[in-house]
């Protein structure tokens, strides 16, 4: 990996505090390590320099949940209800994954996140049902090149939740790495009081983040749980709440105050039948809220769809109650936004120098893109998976020219299809 990238003539794009246009600037990184942003940069002898005329340099996108290893099973109920899902992919299909098959899913997951301009991913990792099958899903997210947080969630035996959680702390986050750990906890109104217990516990005996799924499954379930973390006092660990659809506007304002954070998927709580996102009423509760695919089984797998449903299902509330939400907003929740939530927005989500050179440049040279007079506005609203020209994590080109590098997508997709066929195959 060369030294020094300088990104010249593009038009830049950063996030934070908020979305703004930079204009035709150039970006220079510098061991990984963005070093300036600012108008006629010098190359410097041995610098590689990367064209950008025609593109837009913007960070890459931050998925705040997503269950990786589903991608071999991807569109296998794709009209399916929560409880459908429970009983199709949680009951029947996620025990017949073998460790490899784990790894085939979770490597073809994480490599379709960066193809599409995600460079950073919390993989809520829940068909642990082995020490092999750990070892498999975080091999296979570090051989990816992602940014990834990996959230463990212990499948085995009851009551060794905290056991297997240090030992995976111990054993596989020893040393500093583009993959942390996180504890995926199923929670208290899932997974009931004395496991959720046992999950929040060692998260805060290991230091470890916590996130799980809460809020929803109904107003009295979600009320139950928030209070029996309350009461407990296990908000004190930074806890992301996926899918908090049935909060209160006075039980949003504790989860903020006590410094939590949330993930929308706004495709499928919707096609689940969870409930309608409630974007706009975490964001307005002071909550840094993140987007997140979920799941390919029954939503699509690119941020710019979620980017998309959650501005278009934020402003069509009723009497115009959610105009006030923008494009710039979605973008937002997806890089620098969903980098809080996740941990990570001192290390990225912006393009502010002192941070990690996760970065994607989008063609604007294709009829979808061609004389946007809004770059914010045509991210969300026009851009997709075919426009990500170059992709780069902690300063290494993954992507280029519109192609995959480093990896034999032949036998990824090989290996998926293997996998696709052992796990669904009657």
């Amino acid at each position: 990996m060369t030294s020094t990238i300088l990104i010249k003539n593009g038009v830049v794009i950063d996030t934070e505090p908020e979305p703004v246009v930079l204009g035709r600037v150039d970006v220079r990184v510098d061991g990984g390590t963005i070093t300036a942003v600012g108008p006629g940069l010098p190359a410097e002898p041995g610098a590689e320099v990367i064209d950008a005329t025609g593109r837009l340099v913007l960070p890459g996108f931050v998925d705040t949940h997503r269950h990786t290893w589903q991608a071999g099973i991807r569109a296998v109920a794709p009209d399916v209800d929560f409880g459908g899902y429970m009983r199709r992919i949680i009951t029947e299909l996620a025990p017949r994954h073998r460790p490899r098959d784990l790894y085939a899913g979770t490597l073809a997951g994480a490599l379709e996140c960066l193809d599409s301009g995600v460079t950073t991913l919390l993989d809520w990792s829940h068909a642990q049902f082995s020490p092999e099958h750990t070892e498999a899903a975080v091999r296979a997210l570090r051989e990816s090149g992602i940014r990834a947080v990996f959230g463990y969630c212990y499948g085995g035996r009851n009551g060794r939740v905290a056991e297997e959680t240090r030992r995976v702390r111990e054993t596989l986050f020893g040393t500093p790495g583009l993959v942390t750990m996180a504890v995926a906890a199923i929670g208290p109104e899932i997974a009931g009081e004395k496991r959720a217990l046992a999950e929040w516990r060692v998260a805060a005996e290991l230091g470890l983040p916590v996130t799980a799924h809460l809020g929803g499954h109904g107003g009295e379930s979600a009320a139950r749980g928030l209070a029996f973390l309350e009461d407990n006092g296990l908000l004190a660990t930074p806890t992301t709440f996926v899918h908090a659809l049935h909060y209160t506007g006075e039980q949003l304002k504790r989860i903020a105050a006590a410094g939590a954070t949330a993930s929308v998927s706004p495709v499928d709580e919707m096609s689940l039948g969870l409930g309608y996102p409630t974007t706009g009423s975490l964001r307005a509760a002071g909550i840094p809220t993140g987007l997140s695919a979920d799941t390919v089984v029954c939503s699509p797998g690119d941020m710019f769809s979620q980017m998309r449903t959650a501005h278009l299902l934020e402003r069509g509330r009723p009497g115009g109650a959610g105009l006030g939400f923008t494009t710039r907003d979605a973008l937002r929740m997806a890089t620098i936004e969903g980098a809080q939530v996740v941990g990570l927005g001192d290390v990225v989500g912006s393009l502010r120098p002192g941070k990690q050179a996760d970065l994607q440049l989008l063609r604007t040279d294709t009829l979808g893109m061609a004389a946007a007079h809004d770059p914010i506005g045509a991210i969300v609203l026009n851009a997709d998976t075919g426009c990500v020209d170059t992709v780069m994590v902690a300063g290494r080109v993954l992507k280029r020219g519109g192609q995959m590098l480093h990896q034999d997508l032949a036998s990824v997709l090989a290996a998926l299809a293997e996998t696709a066929g052992a796990v669904v195959a009657v």
